[in-house]
């Protein structure tokens, strides 16, 4: 977590987002920059001055229960202790399934069953679990009577700008059944959906009114979280939603000259300056970094009145925890089985890149000959790892590998279309499904490295795609596209994946709530397709950092918690890697990343 000294001359805290507030606000960011935490503080702030208010989450891996402290549903649910505030969570699994179930299960007994499984197959990828969250946005949206006792209604995340350009292409609503040939959009295969269009464009219509919306996109002094800040942004003007602002959270402010803490603060200086630019494009708003997570009504009522309370001084002994083990541990395995595939997963900004890199290094400072690889447009790999004699680095480009892709599908399936379908088919390939099925046999041929050597692959196939694998219908529908060269290292991707001699998954986190909680989620979708995880890296912990800024203490002995919860339930082997004063780039300063954990 990069922060950086507070900048006077721009707002602090939410008073001037919440000093005349529209109707409608969004919430969205990467995993684990506080959004959860901003939107609660907001909609709790609204409701105690008397507002009412109805506070909702998309997220699939939403922590508004813990944050509340209140089991949510999908219905309306009042927040005790906020008389004027109820929450609801939207599931996007269930919420997917019934969006299924309501365009296909009319024609049931009508069609041939295998037009059936074909519509079901179709609406089965990542982007209709965008849509089926956005048919519940559009309703709280575009239907006044479902929002009509509430004064205020705020998002936590909202729509991605592939779902709203998507829904704005007439062809998408034409419907093409069972027998087209273009991979139709996430829409669905069916017409007769009108009367749902009218409720979707109601929907973006509120979106794009600066007198009813806001969209606060929620960074942090990130180079990750700010680029995501600012793809968003351009994607969301792109398509007339300009009506945004943003806000700066977590920024730390050094107190003395604790070189962990001076180490903090530089980091995020430079990330700030790199996207100075962006930054002077929208209203900024920052929040200052806080000792403890932000659960409870306290917490949250706190930080909407920017009151930052002093960092107790520790009471006690550190709590003891289960046995906790350090990169160089996982490597000495890894060394035993001499080759193979090592890949590092999780969520974005929680340094997947360094880990893969450290790893990688460390085993050819061994004596190992290392490939080491990411898909990661904005990893720079090379750069984090340097060079060490045994190492060759290289890098999957998505861009070119989807262009081809595309080109490929555009040149084929979309050969005989007209105008507007070609329309449909170029949207529908903008999909987030689409750049991941595109790498897959650059993906593929480094995968199968591994039979003669190591393989490091920073940032991998998600579990959703993995599972896309495993399904010959979405195989050929998705992957395929009317195609049928598929390579030999393509057809045993999965197999090696699974192979728990070929393949060792690292899942990275870091030690706080939203990112503890989104890897878990992602170990949920790898082991439903049936790829065992070897171990988790807790990386970044400042419990582990040596520091003695009494902010970082304290955040340290919050972290205790959700490093528990790691140790004792989610994983079998729990590594942790402290967070560093020296920048860990190139193959000495990664070296710090192998200290041993000392923690108990």
């Amino acid at each position: 977590m990069n922060s950086v000294a507070t900048t006077p001359s721009r707002p602090q805290g939410l008073a001037t987002l919440l000093a005349a507030p529209p109707r409608f606000l969004f919430f969205t960011g990467k995993g684990g920059v506080g959004k959860t935490s901003l939107a609660c503080a907001s909609a709790i702030a609204l409701a105690d001055r008397g507002r009412r208010v109805l506070l909702v989450s998309t997220d699939p891996a939403s922590n508004l229960d813990e944050v509340l402290g209140q089991q949510l549903t999908s219905a309306p649910t009042p927040i005790p202790g906020v008389p004027n505030l109820l929450a609801l969570n939207i599931d996007p699994t269930a919420a997917a399934a019934a969006y299924r179930e309501k365009l296909v299960g009319p024609y049931r007994g009508k069609l041939p069953d295998a037009i059936v499984r074909g519509m079901e197959e179709q609406l089965s990828g990542a982007c209709t679990m965008e849509i089926a969250a956005f048919d519940e946005f559009s309703r709280l949206l575009g239907q006044p009577e479902a929002t009509a006792e509430f004064d205020h209604v705020l998002f936590d995340t909202a729509p991605t700008g592939h779902t709203l350009r998507l829904i704005t292409l007439p062809t998408a609503w034409t419907g093409f059944l069972g027998t087209n040939t273009t991979g139709n959009s996430c829409l669905g295969p069916l017409a007769g959906l009108q009367k749902q269009r009218v409720i979707y464009e109601n929907a973006v219509a509120a979106l794009a009114d600066g007198q009813r919306t806001t969209l606060v996109l929620v960074s942090r002094a990130q180079p990750a979280a700010l680029a995501e800040a600012e793809r968003t942004s351009g994607e969301l003007a792109a398509i007339g939603v300009r009506n945004q602002r943003l806000i700066l959270n977590g920024l730390f402010k050094v107190s003395d000259s604790d070189p962990v803490a001076m180490a903090l603060a530089s980091r995020g200086a430079k990330a700030l300056t790199a996207s100075a630019t962006f930054l002077a494009s929208l209203p900024v708003t920052e929040v200052p970094l806080r000792a403890h997570n932000l659960l409870g009504l306290p917490a949250l009522r706190a930080l909407a009145q920017n009151n930052a309370a002093e960092a107790p001084a520790e009471n006690g002994p550190r709590p003891a925890l289960p046995a906790l083990e350090s990169l160089n541990d996982l490597v000495d395995d890894f060394v035993q089985a001499g080759r193979g595939l090592i890949m590092t997963m999780g969520k974005g900004g929680v340094g997947k890149t360094t880990v893969a890199a450290a790893i990688a290094t460390e085993l050819a400072r061994r004596g190992h000959k290392v490939q080491l690889s990411t898909t990661d447009p904005a990893a720079h790999v090379a750069a984090a790892a340097g060079q060490i004699e045994g190492l060759d680095v290289s890098r999957i480009d998505p861009q070119a590998e989807t262009r081809a892709y595309v080109g490929q599908v555009m040149s084929t399936a979309g050969k005989s279309l007209d105008a507007s379908g070609r329309a449909l088919l170029e949207e529908d390939l903008r999909s987030p499904c689409t750049e991941e099925i595109a790498v897959f046999r650059a993906f593929a041929r480094t995968v199968a490295q591994g039979k003669d050597a190591f393989v490091v692959l920073d940032t991998a196939p998600t579990g959703h795609t993995l599972l896309l694998l495993d399904a010959t219908e979405s195989y050929h529908r998705e992957i395929a596209r009317k195609t049928s060269d598929l390579s030999e290292e393509v057809r045993q991707l999965l197999p090696r994946l699974r192979d728990a001699e070929f393949t060792r998954v690292l899942v990275v986190t870091l030690p706080e709530a939203t990112p503890v909680h989104e890897a878990a989620a992602l170990q949920a979708d790898l082991r439903r397709a049936q790829i065992e995880p070897f171990a988790w890296v807790i990386n970044q912990s400042f419990a582990e950092s040596g520091s003695r800024d009494p902010l970082l203490v304290a955040r340290g002995r919050n972290e205790l918690p959700y490093i528990r919860e790691v140790a004792d339930r989610l994983s079998k082997r729990t590594a942790i890697v402290p967070w560093v004063a020296e920048e860990p780039v190139g193959p000495e300063k990664l070296r710090q990343l192998f200290q041993t954990a000392v923690l108990n």
